[in-house]
């Protein structure tokens, strides 16, 4: 089996975010705590202009289809038990 490269982009409501300063403090927490626990590159890739949405960008890289779907749904149910935000969108892809 060669490389895959699994994607999951959520799209998130802040509703506790009153400045930018506030979305910056809860997604470098959230990015931080999943990149170290996960191994997985995390980014904000859009939004970055409102204070009370975002979207975060998660990719793993590796040869085990299981193991990344495992990883992405473990995130994906992470952050969609979150209390600072919660999630209205997600996409996961695999390539």
């Amino acid at each position: 089996m060669g490389m895959i490269v699994a994607v999951l982009r959520v799209e998130l409501y802040i509703p506790g975010s009153t400045s930018l300063k506030d979305k910056r403090a809860v997604l470098r927490s959230v990015k931080d705590r999943l990149s170290k626990k996960f191994n997985v590159s995390v980014a904000e890739t859009d939004h970055q202009d409102k204070w009370q949405r975002a979207e975060l960008g998660f990719a793993q890289v590796g040869s085990d289809y299981g193991f990344l779907e495992q990883n992405i749904n473990k995130i994906f149910n992470i952050l969609d038990n979150a209390h600072d935000f919660e999630v209205v969108d997600h996409l996961v892809e695999y390539l």
